[in-house]
């Protein structure tokens, strides 16, 4: 068999230059770190002052707990994977993600889970419901949040009230104008309002155990009844006035049931007596009785 050891050559030499060229170009993307220090932390959170949940000196504090805050440590040593896992342990973060630069920058990227019901049921329990329907911790948060009371246990929570609170958070008037959901013993749904003295009654929501449909099925019930509740409060509270009623029933589809508020009359309240005019009068007598008792005096003598 003749070898051609000229062709062999050639390719010989092509594979070695492109193992020289991919290392050479590896070192040089990716320059030594053993001599380099973390110089800066640069830690970015998303919607800080949206969520409030998080700040830059928290994320410090987790890290340096764990002793992982990268100031001043060498690049080499600085893994930001175990990073981020530590991060994602907090209740209040969505998403992190974190990189070093090669001018000795370590970056830290944090999304914060968004909240927007507040649960607190009858037993006693008090915690967040996120966008995503997942269960926060209750914290320092302090933004003005739709409040949850009644009989809700976290599985109505996840699976029924995080649909509702989301019909109601996508339509910016009832994200506005709705301050409280109340759950009544017998899982029927009422709303409270912030303008206008009434509470709304809107029936019991479309139970299954199909997720998915779940989900459309409390959509489109919750839809169909606050556009009902729309016509009525523009053609009917705007005209008879928003204090009128004190309980609007929605529960069923061809009628709304009205509770009319029931003024009480003030219990009436006799005159007090005018002690002061008695006291004179009192008075007069007295100097009448003295006056005449002078007068007999003067005759006697």
């Amino acid at each position: 068999m003749h070898i051609n050891w000229k062709k062999t050559l050639i390719v010989t030499l092509d594979i070695v230059l492109a193992v020289y060229l991919g290392l050479a170009m590896t070192s040089f993307n990716k320059p030594d770190e053993t001599a380099k220090l973390c110089t800066k932390v640069s830690i970015i959170i998303a919607d800080e002052n949206t969520n409030g949940f998080l700040s830059a000196k928290e994320i410090k504090k987790i890290l340096e707990k764990k002793k992982l805050y990268p100031l001043e440590k060498h690049m080499q040593s600085i893994n930001p994977r175990d990073i981020e896992e530590v991060l994602k342990t907090s209740s209040f973060v969505n998403t992190v993600q974190c990189y070093k630069t090669q001018n000795g920058h370590v970056c830290i990227n944090v999304t914060q889970r968004l909240p927007v019901v507040r649960i607190m049921s009858v037993k006693g329990d008090d915690y967040y419901l996120d966008d995503e329907g997942g269960i926060m911790p209750n914290s320092k948060y302090t933004s003005d949040l739709i409040i949850a009371t009644g009989y809700i246990t976290k599985d109505f929570a996840r699976h029924y009230l995080a649909s509702l609170t989301d019909v109601l958070m996508s339509n910016e008037f009832w994200k506005n104008q709705i301050v409280q959901i109340n759950i009544l013993p017998d899982l029927g749904v009422e709303l409270v309002p912030r303008v206008g003295e009434h509470i709304i009654f809107i029936g019991y929501l479309p139970q299954t155990k199909d997720e998915g449909m779940r989900k459309q099925l409390i959509t489109d019930y919750l839809t169909k009844k606050l556009e009902r509740l729309d016509k009525f409060y523009r053609y009917g509270l705007s005209a008879a006035g928003w204090n009128k009623y004190h309980y609007i029933s929605m529960e069923f589809d061809n009628q709304i049931i009205c509770k009319k508020t029931v003024k009480t009359m003030p219990a009436y309240t006799p005159p007090a007596v005018k002690t002061e005019e008695k006291k004179d009068s009192t008075a007069v007598s007295t100097e009448k009785k003295d006056s005449i008792k002078q007068d007999n005096n003067k005759k006697s003598v």
